[in-house]
């Protein structure tokens, strides 16, 4: 009935105000924002032991399989309708962006307005504010035929749909001196004497910005040399990577699930001290591209060679350490049976970025011939199975008794090792 509601609206075109359909951009926010909280509303009744009905309530395994059930079709529903609240705040990003690049281009003009009271307007300016227009609107005109993947943020939004530190940082870097160029070719072109040009020609030797230059050589090399490094290992299981709903400014310095990295902090933070240094440098100095100090080059190196070491560490294949007979309190100690549950410890389970009830039901395990689906048990606030270092999940009525060889595929379908075990009658 909802769906038949929601479709309804969609066809008559009234989607506004608290609109939550979740079909259209106006509603995608808010019905993604309802579809969590009822999941949630939920998950935590069953933990409590709530909403069971009684044709399953008798039996401990019944149950457990219904809410697991139960709990992935919602989180189905969630993931769904995060993917179109996603879409909708791409399209909109563009917008935002433009909006964003112009205010930067106003508070340079007040900024040069505000200095320039005792100084007087000077060509440097009127260079400097040309450049920023001409930047700007080369962003807005990016931002529009982009407009459906974020606008000018597109070329630094990753294949997992995160945005990638190494291109952003690289795109900044590209950005200022594309913009000291032009401030240059701004200046060069209201140059009335032979001496002007030529001093702002000799500006752009290589020996007054080999800082600047050699920086931006090995931002722009590594952001290649990740996206290389980061597609290898994806492509050899190595690592794994989950698609995030949306790109957050968070990304910037965090990993995919969410929590801070050194390796990334500290690439971003040095790039943007440099970068700042560069500014002030052109600021002072606007007939010559920023002389970088080398020492300040050095660090930035350094930091690079960091980000890039961090990446080469991050992730792992998935491993099974080994697996046990599920006990309970009060169980008598005894072989692993059918229909005993076996708990299957390792590491690398639950991939960063899946903690997602939906991207939790997509794990398998694969008992002999059989694969069985790990079912989700609620907990206030989360699941207790499964988890990054332990699953438990039934041995099924259809593996036959004898050696039985045990393998998980994570929600991203990467395959462990295979562990033999003995099951019995």
């Amino acid at each position: 009935m909802a769906v038949q509601e929601a479709r309804q609206g969609a066809d008559t075109g009234v989607h506004a105000g608290g609109c939550a359909c979740g079909d259209c951009p106006v509603g995608a926010r808010e019905g993604h924002r309802r579809a969590v909280a009822e999941f949630r509303l939920k998950r935590d009744e069953f933990a409590a032991g709530q909403g069971l009905p009684v044709a399953v309530a008798h039996s401990a395994s019944a149950s457990r399989q219904w809410v697991s059930e139960e709990l992935t079709q919602s989180a189905e529903v969630v993931a769904e309708r995060g993917r179109v609240e996603g879409e909708a705040w791409l399209a909109r990003l563009w917008v935002r962006t433009a909006c964003a690049v112009w205010a930067a281009v106003f508070a340079l003009l007040l900024t040069q307005s505000l200095t320039a009271t005792g100084t007087g307007w000077t060509s440097a300016r009127t260079a400097g504010l040309l450049a920023a227009l001409v930047t700007a609107g080369a962003l807005t005109a990016a931002s529009w035929f982009h407009r459906a993947r974020g606008g000018a943020l597109a070329p630094v939004v990753g294949e997992d749909n995160r945005l990638s530190t190494s291109r952003t940082v690289a795109a900044v870097w590209v950005l200022f001196v594309a913009y000291a160029v032009l401030v240059l070719a701004g200046r060069l072109a209201a140059a009335s004497g032979h001496a002007e040009r030529d001093a702002l020609i000799s500006g752009l030797d290589l020996a007054r910005g080999a800082g600047v230059v050699t920086v931006l050589a090995v931002v722009c090399g590594i952001a290649m040399l990740v996206r290389r490094v980061v597609g290898t290992r994806v492509t050899g299981q190595r690592l794994q990577k989950v698609r995030a709903h949306r790109p957050r400014a968070a990304d910037l310095l965090t990993d995919d699930a969410g929590r801070g990295t050194f390796a990334d902090i500290q690439y971003v933070v040095i790039s943007a001290v440099a970068l700042l240094f560069a500014a002030v440098r052109l600021a002072r100095r606007p007939d010559q591209l920023p002389d970088l100090p080398w020492g300040l080059a050095v660090v930035m190196l350094v930091s690079a060679a960091t980000y890039v070491a961090g990446k080469y560490a991050e992730g792992g294949r998935p491993v099974i350490h080994s697996v046990v007979r599920a006990r309970e309190a009060g169980d008598l100690d005894g072989p692993i049976r059918t229909g005993d549950d076996i708990e299957i410890r390792g590491t690398g389970f639950v991939p960063p970025g899946a903690q997602t009830a939906d991207r939790l039901s997509r794990m398998v395990v694969r008992i002999g011939a059989v694969n069985v689906h790990v079912p989700l048990i609620p907990v206030t606030g989360g699941f207790s199975n499964p988890t990054d270092t332990v699953l438990t999940v039934p041995v099924p009525a259809e593996v036959e008794p004898g050696s039985v060889e045990i393998q998980v595929v994570t929600a991203v379908g990467v395959a462990t090792n295979r562990c033999v075990v003995e099951v019995t009658e």
